[in-house]
């Protein structure tokens, strides 16, 4: 499976993100970054997608589907994290990715672990 994962500038969520790096199994993981965000996780196996947030919500959405069609798509369905960024950063990565198109199964991490929300 492929993680991905919407990074935002709100770092109070990016322990979540830590968490699934470090603890899912993935066969390669691609984090969707704000551009004006710095320090934020990452790890070898990560692919990171730079991307300028403040556009409009339709730019965004093609610009993120263009760049993670390179990189996803290995697979059927990846692991997707909406814990960091905002409702319109999740709009755009979630669109983008079933206009792959690939499934896609929500991840977060809790007390008892990895979970999967279906």
């Amino acid at each position: 499976m492929e993680f991905v994962a919407c990074v935002g500038t709100d770092e109070q969520n990016w322990g979540q993100i830590t968490a699934l790096l470090n603890r899912l199994e993935y066969e390669k993981a691609v984090l969707v970054v704000d551009a004006m965000a710095s320090g934020y996780p990452t790890n070898d196996t990560c692919t990171i997608i730079k991307i300028d947030m403040s556009q409009p919500l339709l730019p965004l959405q093609r610009e993120i589907q263009d760049k993670l069609k390179k990189t996803v798509g290995g697979e059927f369905e990846v692991a997707l994290s909406l814990a960091s960024g905002t409702g319109k950063e999740h709009m755009a990565v979630l669109s983008a990715l079933l206009n792959i198109p690939v499934g896609v199964k929500l991840v977060v991490y809790t007390k008892e672990g990895i979970q999967f929300l279906s």
